[in-house]
């Protein structure tokens, strides 16, 4: 239950939230979190989405107690490529999230978790996949088509 640990921990970590500059947001706020083989197949997506619930209502409470006005967002995303949950807080709305990739904002963490806890090998990409994706792209001049990935996001801040 080690991940439950590391979610949990997230909402004590250094928090900063600076309009004026993006990249200290990102680089202090975003954390990455991996599961043992155990965790995965013993943990409940139920169980892991309250426990980043949780997370969220504190660090809501963390920026109410200090004060902060203005707009913030948690979010949560499952990097394949890296076989991690990542989740970050920001000084922005949910459609102005810092991805470079196409995302769909969503009140379903559910789905982000249950993707994560599947995954029968974390941070592997098929070689069928990268052989279709390299086919696609001779086939075609035009850019292969990128699949939004799902983002859980709550609203932290003292306005939404």
């Amino acid at each position: 239950m080690v991940l439950l640990t590391w979610i949990a921990e997230v909402a004590n970590e250094p928090l900063v939230l600076e309009p004026a500059d993006r990249r200290v947001e990102w680089e202090t706020n975003t954390w990455s979190l991996g599961a043992a083989d155990e965790d995965r197949s013993s943990l409940s997506v139920a169980e892991v989405v309250t426990a980043f619930e949780r997370t969220a209502a504190a660090i809501r409470q963390r920026i109410r107690d200090l004060g902060v006005s203005g707009v913030a967002t948690f979010y949560v995303w499952h990097d394949e490529q890296a076989g991690q949950l990542r989740c970050s807080t920001g000084s922005v709305s949910p459609d102005a999230l810092p991805f470079s990739g196409t995302y769909v904002a969503s009140d379903d963490l559910g789905a982000v978790v249950e993707g994560f806890l599947a995954d029968s090998e974390p941070g592997v990409i098929a070689w069928s996949d990268l052989d279709d994706a390299r086919n696609l792209s001779e086939q075609t001049e035009t850019e292969p088509e990128i699949r939004p990935f799902g983002v859980w996001v709550s609203s932290v801040g003292a306005s939404h």
